[in-house]
């Protein structure tokens, strides 16, 4: 087969940021070759990035939107990158390949079928990125949760020592095949990507050895993969031996286990992918642009205000008409699911320090040109939201019970025999199932999306009484 040879250029310059870096393997010597992987761990978006470290110089692999981490790592070693390649355009999390890549004047590689509209040098199957002598990266067509992925594997003459695979093989798990939608019909599409998928694993990945380190770009808790194993790193032979996609299925049935109770799409998957095709702004541009705003500001415009305080401060400052989503770990993935890319929106916080979090936590989405402004709200006004549990309990059937889980969460355990299941990230778009001749008790399992889907339902149903049960759901189970 064809393959190619590519050689990087490199330069240098700076900027900011915030994602945990994580060291996974120690110097390595490989024949004469010492290198070295650094993998850096943004737990809120469970993604995983990589520096790849050899000869002084460091070739970064799927990384974050924040680039600072990455040149901070590379100052501390002495190092430069000389360039940066993305396995697949990625749908939750915008990528800092088009900043670095503007900062440093490195080359951003990726494969052919992406389609980018940026500068960059596209990469075909079975590709040689040649590192340091007999180190070198070699490129895997590994289509399947999206038709443009590629892996990568690090080899030394001929022998296979990892393989960064980004979202197509993950710990216990592959990517999904339903996250594009494309001319010939969703349904179409990802019956075709979990086809792919399926020879993806059996003729790409199976072929490596057991001692092959796995380093995808995701891990437990990320939206990209159905049920993911909380671990950070893997080997090929673990995998073929726990990981279901690699037993011997009929191609049908396994398709059919692959399509079978996906997660949901959040709101913002799309605009992200066609973000990294286009590549994004720098970082620090975009946050310098959010306008610090006096505290309780009164908004006189149609947009939404997303209030990212604290349950018990948000119940004691009450904030009318705007939608709750609590700062906490999965703040930003239901940023982007309850609020579309196109809606223009408000930032609400406890302190300026809370602002600037909630602010670069919507940028690593893309989110930032869509923030109006930022202001505390600290106004002392009592939540009308509360449930009286003991009036409730006495009698539940006076109140319409809507339980925001999902329906796999649902079907594993109901808390109250009566009430109506519409998970919150289909909340949206079925409000008009919601009555209105009574009041609405709004549960989840631990008080989080309720928060959310409760001022959701204030926010569209003006007038109804939502009441939210919240922490006290757990007393139930």
């Amino acid at each position: 087969m064809k393959r190619r040879n590519f050689i990087f250029n490199s330069t240098k310059a700076l900027a900011i940021g915030l994602v945990v870096p994580r060291q996974l393997l120690g110097s390595h010597s490989s024949g004469a070759a010492v290198w070295h992987v650094e993998q850096f761990s943004d737990k809120g978006l469970a993604q995983f990035s990589y520096a790849l470290l050899y000869n002084n110089k460091i070739l970064l692999i799927d990384p974050a939107r924040d680039a600072a981490p990455f040149y901070e790592y590379a100052r501390k070693n002495n190092a430069e990158i000389v360039g940066v390649i993305e396995t697949h355009p990625h749908a939750d999390f915008i990528s800092a390949h088009a900043e670095i890549q503007r900062n440093k004047n490195v080359p951003v590689y990726l494969g052919r079928k992406v389609g980018a509209s940026f500068k960059h040098h596209a990469l075909d199957a079975n590709d040689r990125i040649p590192l340091y002598q007999d180190l070198h990266l070699r490129v895997l067509d590994t289509p399947g949760h999206s038709p443009d992925s590629i892996s990568l594997v690090l080899a030394d003459k001929d022998k296979d020592l990892v393989v960064f695979s980004g979202d197509a093989l993950l710990f216990g798990d592959v990517g999904r095949p339903d996250l594009r939608e494309y001319k010939a019909g969703k349904e179409t599409e990802r019956i075709a990507l979990a086809k792919a998928m399926y020879h993806t694993v059996h003729q790409k990945f199976a072929r490596l050895a057991d001692e092959v380190i796995l380093y995808p770009a995701h891990g437990a808790g990320s939206l990209c993969g159905g049920n993911i194993r909380d671990v950070s790193s893997s080997t090929i032979g673990y995998e073929r031996q726990h990981n279901y996609a690699f037993k011997k299925y009929p191609e049908a049935e396994f398709v059919a286990l692959l399509l079978k109770d996906l997660p949901f799409i959040p709101k913002y998957f799309p605009y992200d992918v066609e973000l990294n095709k286009k590549g994004a702004a720098d970082l620090k541009q975009g946050l310098s642009e959010i306008k610090l705003l006096p505290d309780n500001f009164i908004t006189e415009d149609d947009a939404v205000m997303v209030d990212g305080r604290s349950n018990v401060i948000f119940n004691a400052s009450f904030l009318d008409k705007a939608i709750h989503i609590p700062d906490g770990l999965k703040f930003e993935t239901w940023l982007g699911t309850v609020i579309a890319p196109s809606q223009k929106f408000y930032i609400v916080g406890e302190n300026p320090a809370q602002l600037n979090a909630l602010s670069y936590k919507a940028a690593k989405i893309g989110y930032e040109s869509a923030i109006k402004g930022a202001f505390v709200f600290n106004k002392k006004k009592p939540s009308p939201a509360i449930v009286d549990k003991e009036k409730f309990d006495r009698n539940t059937n006076d109140y319409y019970i809507l339980d925001v889980r999902e329906a796999k969460e649902v079907k594993d355990k109901k808390v109250f025999e009566k009430s109506v299941n519409i998970p919150l990230s289909e909340l949206s778009g079925r409000l008009k199932e919601i009555p209105l001749d009574k009041p609405v008790v709004v549960h989840c399992a631990s008080g989080y999306r309720s928060a959310i889907a409760s001022s959701l339902l204030r926010y569209n149903l003006n007038g109804l009484l939502i009441l939210d049960l919240g922490e006290a759901v757990q007393t139930y189970k």
